[in-house]
């Protein structure tokens, strides 16, 4: 496992940040790719002075960014039929598209935000937001904010943990499930603030 470890790193660290931009493109896109390999390598590798965490933040994010916009343009322009016809062969089943539809219609524009932090939804929520044409700025804003504290987390991880892989997997359950609380605290916040605003202006 260690000579893994240290090939992912190397090959993190010859590809640079354009590697970086590359492979969070791919996992956020269907391709099935885990962001591990890219960010934590990452994080390891500006503990040591040999990447800026920023510049690699800014390329996992950007790229996690535009693998999205691939997967909205897919829905997008093709819509859901093409998608059940032929979605397996870009790695989608069809219970994992009415999985992400239906998160889509639970929770609506923001699960583009915090959809990014759930495994199994993150790279497919796209999908859904580009069939209902979700407006393009919110959903790229949702996404690269979400992406973002999806790439910082991973980076942090890499920086603090380095090769320690056990403790990498063990922290980041803890740390995910952290975020994910907060992420609904601030969405049922801000639900219920729009839901009193509505009551007031309906009163008005």
């Amino acid at each position: 496992m260690a000579e893994i470890v240290d090939f992912i790193v190397k090959l993190v660290g010859d590809m640079g940040y354009i590697g970086i931009f590359v492979m969070m493109f791919l996992e956020s896109s269907f391709f099935p790719f885990p962001s591990e390999v890219a960010m934590v390598p990452a994080g390891y590798l500006a503990s040591k002075g040999e990447m800026n965490i920023l510049s690699a933040w800014i390329a996992g994010a950007g790229g996690s960014l535009a693998g999205a916009l691939f997967n909205y343009a897919i829905g997008h322009k093709l819509g859901r039929p093409f998608l059940q016809k032929y979605g397996k062969y870009l790695f989608l089943k069809e219970e994992s598209l009415q999985k992400v539809e239906d998160f889509f219609a639970k929770y609506g524009h923001p699960s583009t935000f915090w959809g990014r932090l759930v495994p199994g939804v993150r790279q497919y929520i796209s999908l859904p937001a580009g069939i209902g044409r979700m407006h393009i700025p919110s959903f790229a804003l949702y996404t690269f904010l979400g992406a973002g504290i999806w790439c910082a987390v991973l980076l942090g991880l890499g920086y603090f943990l380095g090769h320690n892989e056990e403790r990498i997997k063990e922290y980041l359950h803890i740390i995910l499930a952290i975020v994910m609380v907060l992420v609904v605290v601030v969405f049922l916040y801000y639900r219920r603030k729009a839901q009193r605003n509505a009551l007031v202006a309906d009163k008005e």
